[in-house]
């Protein structure tokens, strides 16, 4: 055989030992937020049925809140909803964008899971989720008293995610939260 013929095993190998050893080095949680410091973006949301609106107004006043991106077609969605309900439980307000979805199927969503959300507003057309820099479905944003962004978790809020990022900061505002996974 000629030295040649190995160059393409070569190659190949090289590549696949390079996005191997980058996996989970640019995973979503690292994704940058150009909005972390700024005022929450203002918000024009179509309505959820039978469900308390949810204004920019909500978002500005005393104590921290969320705001959790989320669709009943997103798979990642159904595995942080039990965390998002265990941090209503706590006494967090957590405000749900249903974002890009059909609205019979997010109810029928919310039913089969509960519902966290103060308020909900849908996002039929993606457009609030471009202003708010919304990479895809879940995106979660910590909001403090004055209504600025403090936090973004990129994907689901897991009991890992939760440690690393969300849950500090909640400890340091006395908020205690105990998920369920």
């Amino acid at each position: 055989m000629k030295p040649l013929h190995f160059v393409p095993f070569v190659v190949i190998l090289a590549l696949g030992v390079a996005f191997w050893l980058g996996n989970g080095r640019a995973g979503q949680e690292e994704l940058p937020s150009t909005m972390i410091g700024l005022p929450a973006p203002d918000l024009m949301l179509d309505g959820f049925a039978g469900e308390p609106e949810l204004t920019r107004a909500l978002l500005d006043g005393e104590g921290l809140k969320l705001v959790n991106f989320w669709a009943s077609w997103c798979a990642p969605c159904r595995v942080e909803h039990p965390n998002l309900v265990a941090i209503a439980e706590a006494g967090v307000p957590v405000y749900g964008i249903n974002y890009k979805d059909d609205p019979a199927k997010a109810a029928d969503f919310l039913a089969e899971l509960g519902n966290p959300y103060a308020a909900i507003g849908a996002d039929t057309n993606g457009r609030n989720g471009f202003g708010w820099g919304v990479y895809g479905v879940p995106e979660t944003y910590l909001i403090d008293g004055a209504g600025r962004i403090v936090l973004r978790v990129a994907g689901p809020v897991t009991s890992s995610t939760f440690a690393r990022d969300l849950g500090p900061a909640l400890e340091a505002a006395g908020i205690t939260v105990r998920l369920g996974e």
